[in-house]
């Protein structure tokens, strides 16, 4: 996992090929006006998920990983936790779905803040819980982009 901001993007580049352009859409001067929902940016091999929602505690979450995709989660408005925790260890509490790319876990997670302009990312080693409060419930704008790999 990799937590950091936008502005210190450029020094996670070249770790995988579609980095670049990853940050570059997600440096768009437009993203709080984007619309909700995917935006495709290089077929399947490279994608956004603009969301809006409310956050939730973290009592309520599970643990989630992709094995396809690494998740590059950004935080254009308001601020949530993401619970994380290392894959190894974990129990499965839902099976891995291919099509969708997801499985659900059992397990404690340290929380992390996400802030406004801050980033993190998460490869299929690291287990994450998103949209999580940092206190009452706020609404929060992410856009998560999926970098296949």
């Amino acid at each position: 996992m990799i937590l950091d901001t936008l502005s210190r993007s450029g020094i996670y580049e070249s770790l995988h090929p579609a980095f670049a352009a990853a940050f570059a859409f997600l440096r768009r001067p437009d993203l709080a006006t984007l619309s909700e929902g995917r935006h495709v940016l290089d077929g399947e091999k490279l994608y956004a998920i603009v969301q809006d929602y409310d956050t939730r505690p973290l009592a309520d979450g599970f643990l989630e990983v992709h094995r396809r995709y690494i998740d590059i989660q950004f935080v254009v408005s308001g601020a949530e936790l993401i619970g994380y925790a290392p894959l190894a260890g974990q129990t499965v509490k839902e099976p891995y779905a291919d099509a969708k790319d997801i499985a659900f876990l059992n397990g404690a997670a340290d929380p992390i803040a996400l802030r406004q302009g801050h980033f993190a990312i998460f490869f299929p080693h690291d287990a994450h819980m998103p949209g999580r409060t940092t206190g009452a419930p706020a609404r929060v704008r992410k856009i998560v982009v999926k970098v296949a790999l």
